[in-house]
Formats: structure tokens, sequence, C-alpha cells
């Protein structure tokens, strides 16, 4: 197989799974890892993919943001395993901001019972767990509600934000990169991602490593921003270095 019929094969099998992986297309096309990840940065260099961590995207998909219950039946193993991180960046008591997002959304199924904790969230489904516990003080945040996050957006949202101040904030994002920091598709959503950073004297961003190299439409915070990354052990090391020379501490779970 020529390099430009391989190229051709890895582009099409990007376009038809939404994202593809240089061990597993190593393997389908009989060829060493590095020769995928110069065929990667070919396709790069023609604006027809976007190398991610461990693989690549076709362009058309970035824009892509899959429904709150399709993510959350994706990577729940890795998540699980950054909530349970994440738990340890809780206060003893205070209050904590939990931004919309399944990774944040599993951090609600380990808050420790009996610890007095007030809850600030603009996630309805966040919101209608937190709201069974008798020992969580909850506030939900207002605003248009968007179907596809089940987050509360719009200026109904970033005017409460900026009139509190919360203990430690968790963050999820759709993107994360050294040049961009953390990136979201929706300009919405976004402003309001942007003033739960600012309304926090702590913010803990809690993604899987497939998040990790890839950046969207409107960007919500610097690196610089952030204190702490928590996210799987399938993030390599150098871009975990990357990063913590960018500002946030790296926690791989």
């Amino acid at each position: 197989m020529y390099a430009e019929e391989r190229q051709q094969r890895i582009l099409d099998e990007a376009r038809q799974a939404g994202r593809v992986e240089v061990a597993a297309l190593a393997e389908l096309l009989d060829v060493t890892p590095e020769t995928v990840r110069r065929d990667l940065t070919v396709l790069e260099r023609h604006g027809v993919l976007r190398r991610v961590h461990g693989g690549a995207i076709p362009l058309e998909k970035l824009g892509f943001e899959p429904r709150l219950d399709v993510r959350q039946e994706r990577y729940t193993a890795e998540k699980e395993r950054i909530a349970k991180r994440a738990v340890e960046q809780l206060p003893e008591e205070g209050t904590i901001l939990l931004d919309a997002g399944s990774t944040t959304q599993a951090l609600v199924e380990l808050l420790p019972a009996g610890r007095e904790l007030t809850v600030v969230t603009n996630s309805l489904p966040i919101a209608t767990l937190v709201g069974r516990s008798e020992h969580l003080h909850l506030y939900l945040l207002g605003g248009r509600l968007r179907g596809r996050t089940q987050a509360a957006v719009g200026d109904w949202a970033v005017d409460a934000l900026g009139s509190i101040s919360v203990d430690v904030a968790f963050v999820g994002t759709n993107g994360l990169t050294v040049r961009r920091g953390l990136t979201t598709p929706d300009q919405d959503e976004a402003r309001v991602k942007r003033a739960i950073v600012q309304s926090a004297r702590r913010t803990v961003v809690l993604c899987d490593s497939s998040k990790v190299g890839t950046d969207h439409f409107a960007q919500f915070a610097a690196l610089e921003d952030v204190d702490t990354v928590i996210t799987d052990a399938g993030l390599d090391d150098e871009t975990a270095q990357e990063i913590e020379h960018a500002g946030p501490r790296v926690i791989r779970a």
C-alpha cells in the first residue's frame, strides 16, 4: 500500500468512527506506530485531521458535542477513577461548585455522607442527585437550559456566579491543550464556565485523557487559571509535564 492510499484509509476510518487511535491503525494497516504518526502529521497539515492524545479526530468532528446521556456511557471506568481522586480535593466543610458534565456528575455519587457542604451547580441532573441528600445544601443556578448538556446557561447564571465565591469549583471541559487551555463548543456554555472559574478560590478540572490535545470553538480558561487537572492514566508523561509547566498540578487516576 502506497503512503497516499494508507493515508486515505486512515481518513476514511476517522470519518466513519469519529476518532482513530495510533495503536489500532498500526495493527489494521500492518505498519509501525511511527509510520501511522507520520501519516497523521501529513493529514493534519492537509487540514483534514486534528491530532489528539493517542490518535486523531477528523476536522469536521471537532465542533460536534455529544448529548449528556451519550457521554455518560463513554470512558465510565476512567471517570469513576477520576471522581475518586476528586474526592480528595473536597474541603472538610464549605462551598463547592459542580459544573455540568458526566465526569462531575460521577463525583456526586461519591460525596462523603455526613460532611456538611454547600453545593452550587448549573446542572439539572446533578441538582436532582444532590437534592436527595439531607446533609448537602443545594443552590441551583437558573437560566436557559441547554438540552444537549442539561446545563443552565445565559445571563441569569452568569450574573448569579458574579455575586458568589466558592471554595472549590470542579469543572468539566470538552478540550484541553497547552496552547488554548480549556475549550467547549458552545459560547453560552463557555461564558458560564468562565464565570465558574472566576468565582472559585481553587479550580479543579475533571477530564478523561481523550479530551487532552483537543480544542473547540470557545475558550473559557487558560491553564494558568487552573489549580489542578485530574485525568486518567492514559495521559502520557510528556504531555502531563507540558500541562504542569503551564500552571496546574496534574493527577492521573
